[in-house]
């Protein structure tokens, strides 16, 4: 059987290869591919971009005249979601023989209607259920009774099989398939690439899904490949990828098991000695109270680490406390930055703003620690709610939410009502948040140029979405 996996983004650019590096592949889907291989299935991958409906059409009849398959295996986020479920429902119109399967987050916590277009909705880790469904249906059995799917028969009765517990041995599964996404990738030679250490996390921001998806079945939610698999891994990817310089370690917070840390640390420094082995590594570093960041770091040093992505999120310890159950004060964040600094280690700070709550002088706040800190880089976003978080029920309860959200904007522009904060007053902060970080320390013409040319790009996007949003009615009139 051939099995087609289905991946959306949002462009507006008329990229022939939409994705930029081998960092930002998708790694559910990765991971499936690999098992449904392994066993002897042929996968393949077509990318489509919601912001031009009509070609990603065109894109995926290529992809299917050619490929031929048998099972399209979608998955999407939630701004991605009305997308493709237009083209799904386009499929099925035109090519009703075709499996159509969808799995992920969004799908796995907001069940309602999926099941209304899609033959099948996987809940929770796909590896194993899609497998087995593809084995069911290589046989020419019904697919039924598979843990983790739901399916939907002729007379509408849905069918809930109950969800299995989450995969514990993360080390069985192969390595990610990511020769799927070589023809997408657009830096030649590859230098950059991400790579998975674990799955779940131990806490709770009121922002992120994961405390409603650890609740879906069994077990445990946070796990750890070990050392030595990963060690194994980033060595075949240097071999695979001779040019390679920076590996993104993929996991929610490297210190969850400190002892584990500290084997991965000694591991890739022994790792590092080995002939043309110089990768610089960065991961995801969460800040605690109290936390020995310094000594820590120096472990990170030797292992080769370059740089941390740290969730400030919020400078004021209200909002984080209070609202994103993020519990740490500033001076946890200086001392965590003091510390990276002093052992050669760069800082990325995610910021979230005009989150339930937020006011502009708690938005103040959070320039303040950015402008104290002077990150290397910031990401910058306007909160979103995202259904299933426990801000988006906050969110609803409060009614703070616009009528008809939407996600072609997501994390762009503000899609709530909130007193003491303006939407004018969020533009401006989005717009101008790095110029009012780095004044004084970066060329202000730089800086005023980057502002602008952000100015710009909202503004284009907002301009065309209108576009997009024609398109995609144009793609649910075709399909119905």
């Amino acid at each position: 059987m051939n099995i087609l996996f289905v991946f959306s983004v949002f462009s507006l650019r008329k990229k022939q290869k939409p994705v930029l590096h081998y960092g930002n592949i998708q790694p559910g889907i990765s991971y499936i591919s690999a098992c449904l291989k392994q066993k002897g299935y042929a996968t393949d991958l077509v990318i489509l971009n919601s912001g031009h409906p009509k070609k990603s059409a065109s894109a995926l009849e290529a992809a299917i005249s050619a490929f031929k398959p048998d099972v399209l295996a979608f998955t999407a986020v939630f701004s991605e979601y009305d997308f493709v479920s237009a083209v799904a429902r386009r499929v099925k119109h035109l090519h009703p023989h075709i499996f159509l399967l969808i799995g992920g987050p969004h799908v796995s916590l907001n069940t309602d209607g999926v099941l209304d277009i899609f033959d099948a909705l996987c809940i929770g880790e796909g590896e194993q259920p899609t497998l087995e469904l593809v084995e069911r249906l290589d046989a020419g059995k019904k697919p039924s009774g598979i843990k983790n799917l739901w399916f939907r028969d002729s007379d509408g009765v849905i069918e809930k099989n109950p969800i299995r517990p989450f995969q514990q041995d993360l080390d069985s599964l192969p390595w990610p398939d990511r020769d799927m996404w070589a023809r997408w990738i657009a830096e030649t030679p590859i230098q950059r690439l991400s790579l998975v250490m674990g799955r779940g996390c131990p806490f709770e921001c009121t922002y992120c899904c994961n405390h409603a998806l650890k609740k879906i079945t069994d077990g445990n939610y946070v796990r750890l490949r070990s050392v030595e698999n990963i060690i194994k891994e980033i060595a075949q990817c240097k071999k695979d990828f001779p040019e390679l310089k920076e590996i993104y370690l993929e996991i929610e917070t490297i210190t969850i098991d400190q002892q584990w840390t500290r084997r991965l640390c000694a591991g890739l420094a022994e790792l590092g000695k080995q002939p043309g082995m110089n990768i610089v590594y960065g991961v995801n570093y969460r800040i605690t109270p109290n936390s020995d960041a310094l000594k820590m770091f120096g472990l990170f040093k030797k292992a080769n680490f370059g740089f941390l992505n740290i969730g400030l999120e919020s400078g004021s310890k209200r909002i984080r406390k209070e609202v994103l159950k993020r519990n740490y004060d500033n001076d946890d964040v200086y001392k965590t930055v003091r510390a990276a600094r002093e052992n050669g280690l760069k800082v990325v700070f995610y910021n979230l703003i005009r989150v339930p709550g937020e006011t502009w002088k708690d938005f103040l706040q959070t320039v303040e620690v950015n402008r104290s800190c002077q990150p290397e880089h910031t990401w910058t976003s306007i909160f979103y709610p995202y259904p299933g978080t426990q801000l988006h029920a906050l969110c609803v309860e409060k009614k703070l939410i616009d009528k008809n959200l939407s996600g072609a904007m997501e994390r762009r522009i503000s899609v709530l009502t909130i007193p003491g904060f303006s939407k004018k007053q969020i533009e401006k902060a989005y717009i101008w948040f790095d110029y009012m970080v780095y004044i004084g320390h970066t060329s202000s013409v730089k800086l005023v140029f980057g502002c602008l040319r952000k100015w710009l790009n909202l503004n284009y996007y907002l301009l065309l979405s209108l576009t997009n949003n024609v398109g995609k009615n144009f793609m649910k009139r075709i399909s119905s």
